[in-house]
Order: structure tokens, then C-alpha cells, then sequence
């Protein structure tokens, strides 16, 4: 199979695992003209993720055996109505025990997508869905920050993060979330005590 191949063959060099594989879908997706969906899709797959404590229980059970989360998550895709090389390309990564790495792998060809483009690639996480007005100044304030009127923005809620924002600008990282600020206090009162 020309997919598993193609996988198989970006096993070896000196960038992450993530970055492989996304070069390998990328590859492949561009060869079948299919970028715009496959990006929709991992766009969509990442959402779900975020969003659902089973599916993310699914991508990062360690209980589960390869053939259990291939069968799961390809089903879930099909269902979904995801492009079939997308299906196929997450089946091979639980296939070969790697979906725990789902997400890295989205980010590193969402990024290398944006890169082809000219985009400076960035990610919001909100701990709730933002309106339009609150979107659009977000938009203008990342595009200010990554210093490019390029830029390709992905926004995404977890409400685990108990308020505030979490921006990722190509390995650039802005944390305002409640939630690291409770985990910054914590352990200076340890170090208090």
C-alpha cells in the first residue's frame, strides 16, 4: 500500500516524530489534491479532540490495544464523513501505536500548511467559545504579535483552562490561562511552606 509506504519511509531522519508524519500526509495530500480537505478535517479532528473527554481518552489510552483504537477512531472519521486518505491516515497512526500523537501531528501540518502559504501559523485556546468582536480582536492582536498580516488561526475551546487564553505562535507560547496561574501559586505556596 502506497499510504503505508509513504508513512514507513519518513521513519528515519532528524526532525520529531509529529513533523514526520505530518510531512508524510502533506505529501500525500497535495499528490491527490486533496489539502483543503484533509486540512478541514484535521482542523475539525483537533476540535473534537479538545472538546471531548472520550475522544481524547481514545487517542491517549495506553489500555487499548492498536487494532481497538484504529477501529474506533477510523470508524468515528468515516462517520464524521472525513476524506478517506484522513481516515486512512489516522487508522496507520493508531496502526503503528502512534496516536497519542495526534494532536502534535495536526499542529505540525496546519504549520507546515500556513508555511507553504507565506502564513504565520497560530493557535488560540479559550476556556469559552469567544463571540465575533472578541474573535476579531484576538485575530488583530495575534497578527500583531506574530509581526504578520499572514497569519493562519486556529481557535479552539477547553474549558479546563478555567478562563483565559492560550496562544501558540509557530513554538512561541502565551499562557494567561487561570489555570496555569492556580498551578504557578500552588507551587510557590509548597516552597512557602
Amino acid at each position: 500500500m502506497v499510504f503505508q509506504n509513504e508513512v514507513s519511509s519518513v521513519s528515519s531522519g532528524a526532525t520529531g516524530l509529529a513533523e514526520r508524519y505530518a510531512s508524510a500526509l502533506y505529501a500525500l495530500a497535495v499528490e491527490s489534491k486533496k489539502i483543503d480537505a484533509i486540512y478541514a478535517d484535521l482542523t475539525e479532528l483537533a476540535g473534537l479532540v479538545a472538546e471531548h473527554q472520550d475522544l481524547k481518552k481514545l487517542v491517549n489510552s495506553p489500555i487499548l490495544t492498536r487494532h481497538e483504537q484504529q477501529a474506533a477512531i477510523t470508524a468515528i472519521l468515516e462517520k464524521a464523513g472525513a476524506d478517506s486518505l484522513t481516515v486512512q491516515f489516522v487508522g496507520t497512526l493508531a496502526a503503528n501505536g502512534r496516536l497519542s500523537a495526534l494532536l502534535r501531528v495536526i499542529r505540525a501540518f496546519l504549520e507546515e500548511h500556513a508555511r507553504r502559504l507565506g502564513q504565520v501559523s497560530a493557535e488560540v485556546i479559550s476556556a469559552v467559545p469567544l463571540d465575533d468582536s472578541r474573535k476579531a480582536s484576538v485575530e488583530k492582536t495575534v497578527a500583531r504579535l506574530a509581526g504578520s498580516d499572514q497569519l493562519s488561526l486556529s481557535m479552539r475551546v477547553d474549558s479546563s483552562l478555567i478562563g483565559g487564553l492560550v496562544v501558540r505562535i509557530g513554538s512561541r507560547m502565551i499562557d494567561t490561562s487561570i489555570k496555569t496561574k492556580l498551578s504557578r501559586l500552588e507551587t510557590a505556596m509548597k516552597g512557602v511552606a
